[in-house]
């Protein structure tokens, strides 16, 4: 018995590390390609920019009402469909004949995604005891910053070797296996609780929400107007939690914001460490490529320290969580961010390629002591039924984390050189712009450690 048990639990931790760098890897691998995509299909850079903004839009938009409906019914079964529909989003891509075919296609991926950001940790920290919690978080979110961090750097070495459509290749392979491993080995639980309801008004509402205020923030840069959209979606949201504290089953408990002070701080955290961060791989690639002169692969490869140490200090990090109180490695953590970001102000021309290195080794070791510690903080904190919600609460976090981060390097970049282009400035006015985002990006981080900081009270797990 006890050993089919380990069984289980290694194949659990295979799924959602499998799973966790498989939806930010295909998210995000495709960044570099969008010129090819540009010029095979004819469409403009707006147009083709919503090759990205349509898969963060939807994933974040249906990751909680997903989370919600597997609290309800079934997390495995949810994982199956959502990878199911995942792999054939990718199929779909490969076979793309025009713009509105990928843009369709990046749709349904993202739709499986949601499914897939709501389920993987959830499962994964349902099949460990509270001991081992931390150290398989390490694991999983480790996967998570890899595949965002990995995504840009490898999806551009297969576009310039197979071209773009192979990465979708790829991630068929990976999301077939996942599936296989999913149905085989994962146990099949029902819902803890399977009598209340879905609240189809509140998903509408959250849905909504989200759409307004992501899209608001990613495309005004292009349509001002759009702007608007952000303060409707938060009138929306306010209209949101007004409801979800009157109804009696709620897509989003709102108590576990209200009763956890940890919860609430280590949600806001999350956010702000990924909108503080999440622009440095963009940003170093831009300098290595433009101000130093580096071809892309070997940009690519320097860039590829941060998500390598972050592979192997997070599963440190996260057996450390599980001895130390998780707050206080986060809270560190996200001081050593700090330091990073700090780090990379002082970026010139003349700047070694030793500093670059060492500057991003010292990010990689700070998303490790943070992200793992502060996921399993947030998780702590909440009662077994609700692990899918707090788990696509997390990830809704981190996109709109990644959105604000573009959203400041938009207008910083705006501010600075208007519509000239980045191959158009000069290597000194790129530097000084980067020295501003990264001034923003090191007070948002300080901001983060400082209210990272005010969680203390110890939280009973449920």
């Amino acid at each position: 018995m006890g050993n089919s048990n380990t069984m289980t639990q290694k194949a659990t931790l295979v799924v959602s590390v499998t799973t966790s760098l498989l939806t930010t890897f295909t998210g995000s691998a495709i960044i570099l390609s969008i010129p090819n995509i540009s010029s095979e299909f004819s469409v403009s850079a707006a147009a083709v920019g919503w090759i990205v903004t349509i898969y963060t839009l939807v994933a974040s938009s249906f990751a909680v009402p997903f989370g919600r409906i597997a609290d309800l019914t079934n997390r495995k079964n949810v994982l199956v469909i959502g990878l199911a529909v995942f792999a054939l989003g990718c199929v779909m891509s490969i076979f793309a004949g025009s713009m509105a075919h990928i843009l369709i296609s990046r749709g349904i991926q993202a739709f499986g995604s949601a499914m897939i950001f709501a389920t993987n940790q959830a499962i994964l920290i349902s099949e460990f005891d509270q001991s081992e919690r931390g150290r398989v978080l390490g694991y999983s979110t480790a996967a998570t910053y890899i595949g965002l961090s990995a995504g840009p750097v490898l999806g551009g070495i297969i576009n310039d070797n197979f071209g773009w459509r192979a990465i979708f290749t790829v991630s068929i392979a990976v999301a077939l296996l996942a599936l296989a491993l999913a149905i085989l080995k994962l146990p099949s639980k029902a819902s803890v609780k399977p009598k209340e309801s879905l609240d189809i008004v509140g998903l509408i509402l959250y849905s909504m929400t989200i759409i307004f205020v992501v899209y608001g923030l990613t495309d005004f840069s292009s349509n001002l107007y759009t702007l608007l959209l952000f303060p409707i979606g938060l009138i929306l949201g306010y209209v949101f939690v007004e409801r979800e504290l009157e109804t009696s089953s709620p897509l989003i408990d709102i108590k576990m914001f209200l009763n956890s002070r940890e919860y609430t701080v280590s949600n806001i955290t999350a956010l702000l460490n990924y909108a503080a961060t999440f622009a440095i791989t963009y940003l170093v690639s831009i300098y290595l490529q433009m101000v130093q002169g580096y071809a892309a692969q070997t940009a690519g490869l320097i860039l590829i320290v941060l998500p390598v140490v972050q592979a192997f200090v997070s599963p440190y990090a996260g057996s450390l969580s599980d001895k130390i109180r998780p707050f206080k490695l986060a809270t560190a953590g996200m001081a050593v961010c700090a330091v990073a970001l700090f780090m990379f102000i002082f970026l010139t021309v003349n700047s070694t390629i030793t500093f670059v290195i060492l500057a991003l080794f010292t990010a990689g070791v700070g998303f490790a002591f943070f992200s793992s510690p502060n996921t399993n903080a947030a998780m702590s904190c909440v009662h077994k039924s609700q692990y899918s919600v707090a788990s696509s609460v997390l990830s809704t976090m981190r996109n709109l984390g990644q959105t604000v981060s573009m959203v400041i390097v938009t207008i910083v970049i705006s501010l600075n050189m208007g519509q000239k282009a980045l191959s158009d400035a000069e290597p000194q006015l790129l530097t000084s712009t980067m020295t501003e985002a990264f001034i923003v990006f090191t007070v948002l981080c300080v901001i983060g450690v400082l209210i990272s900081r005010t969680r203390g009270k110890k939280v009973k797990n449920l």
